[in-house]
C-alpha cells in the first residue's frame, strides 16, 4: 500500500471548533499575523486569504469583512472591491503558476457546501489540464505539489509587486 503524507492537516484533526467566525477573527486580527493566518492583502473592505484546505495550488478567497450569509446583503462598494481583488487575484495567480484555467464560485448555505455559511466568501481557483485524476475520485485525496508556505510566499510577491506600483 502507498502512503502520502500531509503533516499539515494535523493541525485541522486536533484543532478545536472556535465559537467565532474565522474571517471575523482573521479580519479583526493584527495584521503582524497575516503569514499565520495566510491573509495575502487587505483591502478596504475585503481581504484576500488562502485556503487553508485548498482544492488546488494556489486556492484563494476574496472575503469580505463584513459577516453576512446572503449576496444580496452585500453593498455596491463592497462587491465592486470584491470584484477588483478578484481581478488582482487572476493575475497574480497568472505570474506566479501560469495556470490554463480558473474557477470562480461561491457556496451560499451549508446545503449549498459552504464550510463557513454564516460569511459569504469568493474562492478563486487555479486550473491545469489533469489536475483532478483517479486519486480525488477514487481515494477521496487531493494531491498538492507545493505547501502552503511555499504558495504564501510566490503569490505574496505577486501582490506586492501589484499594488506596491
Amino acid at each position: 500500500m502507498d502512503q502520502l503524507w500531509s503533516p499539515w492537516r494535523f493541525r485541522y484533526v486536533i484543532a478545536g471548533k472556535s465559537d467565532g467566525c474565522i474571517f471575523c477573527e482573521y479580519a479583526a486580527g493584527d495584521a503582524s499575523r497575516d503569514r499565520e493566518r495566510l491573509i495575502l492583502h487587505r483591502g478596504r473592505l475585503n481581504f484576500i486569504v488562502l485556503n487553508l484546505y485548498p482544492y488546488t495550488t494556489g486556492h484563494v478567497m476574496v472575503t469580505p469583512y463584513a459577516h453576512v450569509a446572503n449576496f444580496g446583503q452585500l453593498d455596491s462598494p463592497t462587491l465592486q472591491e470584491m470584484m477588483q481583488l478578484a481581478q488582482s487575484v487572476q493575475s497574480a495567480l497568472e505570474a506566479s503558476y501560469h495556470p490554463e484555467g480558473y474557477n470562480l464560485g461561491m457556496n451560499l448555505g451549508k446545503s449549498a457546501g459552504a464550510g463557513v455559511a454564516d460569511h459569504l466568501h469568493l474562492h478563486f481557483l487555479p486550473r491545469w489540464n489533469g489536475d483532478t485524476n483517479f486519486m480525488t475520485v477514487i481515494g477521496e485525496t487531493r494531491i498538492h505539489p507545493e505547501d502552503l508556505g511555499t504558495t504564501y510566499d510566490k503569490l505574496l510577491a505577486s501582490f506586492h509587486a501589484r499594488f506596491s506600483s
